[in-house]
């Protein structure tokens, strides 16, 4: 009896949320349903359910639309009621590996956890987590780092960055790191420096600085999410057609560049080697195509404003402007491109002949009003260097602005549809990289804190002392990039070198902004797009290291070459576009 009692408990609960999952638009609040105390276990098992900002409970369509057999009769209703409550309990059932979001994921990480487990590896993590309780020790020591604050800020520096490259190898999310780093960094300067309220004002002017490119990123990443989501990047993928090796390298290379001028790097390694695997089947020849989005992408990314995470710290901060550095670094970033794209053209895998596969985008659809909101993002995009010129306020309220008016027009154009809600800003605020923007602001704080303290001044002299060349010190920031991040690397190189020593737009700014931007193509972790390809097309790093970073230096080098040949030689784009006055001097 008891069993009975449950079961039919059970097929009561399923009939009710089957019921009220299929009028996703009624007005039952959740507190009505019966047998609430058992709803809430039920609810983890709904595969394609969502709770509204109401409190309704909607079952996804896709669920609905599936069910495309018609109602039983009356006369054999109750025949076949008991296969159709199966089937119902059989839908509320979860496939292997999943869970609806509203659930804990627990279960699902044991049972990877499980199947994943080195016990070797823990004498290692329990080691990285010692030497970090052991250098959080010295530093509440405060006499100690009163007397020793440039080595305890080193030490700090040192683990946290240490950390933050074995990622993988410890398990440790390098976000959680970076703010972990940052807030100690910034509590040993408080312990060092002369007073706490100097310390106070320093880090209010650090994170002024730094939610600057913060609030930057979140608003083009939101951007870019919800212009994906209408497939808007599909009028730009529909022009390759072609299929021969050679002449599909080229194109994808210059079409990345391209959509990398706009865009972050980032979003077009992801949007174009996507395109990639629909148009090329699984070879060599499709890891060298990735390998020439990642190269594109960096090249691209190097020359505007708004085209690298770096260009953009380097733009917000002034110590680069739009046109000067889009004019001087061009030429360089073509460049950089096209060394490689013509030494890998000499390869066996590109002289082959092209694969026979169909046009798999020909099929794919683009969202209702598609063309309309690619056309205002990339808009939006492109006005907030003439929002600064124009408003002289800081980039970051230009992309808020074109978020605010794409914002309003979703919400306008998709009004009272039901399929409309994932082509919204709040479901592309939940898609768009978050711990991705608070490792930059871990990273940048705690860069900050070494300025503040003084150590990246004291680095600065060090290299103005043995290596007195600029080509020099700017070359060999791109080097290092290709196997430390980049974006600690240029906020130190604007720590140690400000304004004063070197003014807006000076060559070593823009050979700052070019090496960066371009150096992390010699290494597959050198960069976001390239740490992107390798996940997504499982690219060894030997691989790009034998096959790709050879033609990558090459690049790199002939860019430094161009641009030392243009700016010596003074060739610029013609007058009558720098006398545009919305370009010039912003």
């Amino acid at each position: 009896m008891a069993s009975l009692s449950i079961g039919t408990h059970h097929l009561h609960t399923a009939k009710q949320l089957k019921k009220h999952s299929f009028h996703s638009i009624s007005s039952t609040p959740l507190s009505s349903l019966p047998h609430k105390s058992s709803f809430g276990s039920s609810l983890c098992k709904l595969r394609g359910s969502r709770i509204l900002g109401n409190g309704l409970l909607a079952r996804a369509e896709d669920k609905a639309k599936g069910s495309s057999s018609p109602p039983p009769s009356s006369s054999n209703k109750r025949q076949g009621q008991q296969p159709i409550i199966d089937n119902q309990l059989q839908d509320l059932e979860p496939t292997s590996g999943s869970c609806d979001p509203l659930c804990s994921l627990d279960e699902t990480s044991s049972q990877d956890l499980e199947a994943n487990y080195q016990p070797r590896t823990d004498l290692v993590k329990a080691l990285a987590v010692f030497a970090a309780a052991a250098t959080g020790a010295v530093a509440i020591n405060h006499s100690w780092v009163a007397a020793n604050q440039d080595l305890a800020m080193a030490l700090l520096f040192g683990i946290g960055y240490a950390g933050i490259i074995f990622e993988e190898f410890l398990a440790f999310n390098k976000s959680g790191v970076g703010l972990l780093m940052a807030v100690s960094l910034w509590v040993v300067r408080s312990i060092g420096a002369p007073s706490p309220d100097i310390a106070v004002s320093e880090l209010t002017h650090a994170s002024a600085e730094v939610s600057q490119i913060v609030f930057f990123l979140l608003g083009a990443m939101t951007i870019v999410e919800i212009v994906d989501a209408h497939q808007g990047f599909k009028l730009v993928t529909d022009i390759i057609t072609t299929r021969k090796p050679r002449t599909l390298l080229w194109v994808v290379g210059f079409v990345t560049f391209l959509l990398s001028s706009v865009l972050d790097n980032l979003t077009s390694t992801i949007v174009m080697v996507s395109l990639l695997r629909k148009l090329v089947p699984p070879s060599e020849y499709r890891k060298l195509l990735g390998a020439v989005v990642v190269i594109a992408a960096n090249a691209g990314g190097a020359w505007t404003p708004i085209g690298d995470v770096t260009t953009t710290m380097l733009w917000i901060h002034g110590q680069i402007s739009t046109l000067p550095t889009m004019k001087d670094l061009l030429v360089p970033s073509v460049v950089s491109l096209a060394v490689p794209l013509s030494l890998l053209s000499l390869t066996s895998e590109v002289n082959g002949k092209g694969p026979d596969t169909p046009n798999v985008l020909a099929s794919e659809q683009m969202a209702p009003r598609g063309q309309l909101v690619f056309s205002v993002g990339i808009g939006a995009l492109i006005f907030v260097p003439v929002f600064k010129a124009l408003t002289g306020l800081p980039p970051f309220m230009g992309m808020l602005l074109g978020l605010g008016v794409l914002w309003i027009l979703t919400d306008a154009i998709h009004y009272g549809e039901s399929e409309g809600q994932k082509l919204k800003v709040p479901q592309a605020l939940s898609r768009i990289d978050t711990q991705g923007a608070l490792f930059f602001l871990g990273i940048l704080l705690s860069v900050s804190s070494l300025e503040a303290a003084g150590l990246l001044r004291e680095l600065a002299n060090y290299l103005d002392a043995h290596i007195p060349n600029i080509e020099l010190i700017a070359s060999a920031i791109g080097v290092v990039s290709a196997i430390i991040d980049n974006v600690p690397l240029v906020a130190a190189t604007m720590g140690m070198y400000d304004l004063s020593s070197f003014p807006q737009d000076h060559e070593f700014w823009q050979l700052v902004a070019y090496c960066a931007g371009t150096g992390g193509s010699m290494l597959v972790i050198g960069s976001a797009a390239g740490v992107a390809f390798m996940g997504m097309e499982k690219v060894d790093f030997f691989w790009y290291l034998r096959k790709v970073s050879g033609f990558a230096f090459a690049g790199y080098a002939a860019g430094i070459a161009a641009y030392l040949t243009v700016h010596n030689f003074s060739i610029s784009l013609p007058t009558t576009l720098a006398e545009l006055p919305f370009l010039s001097g912003s």
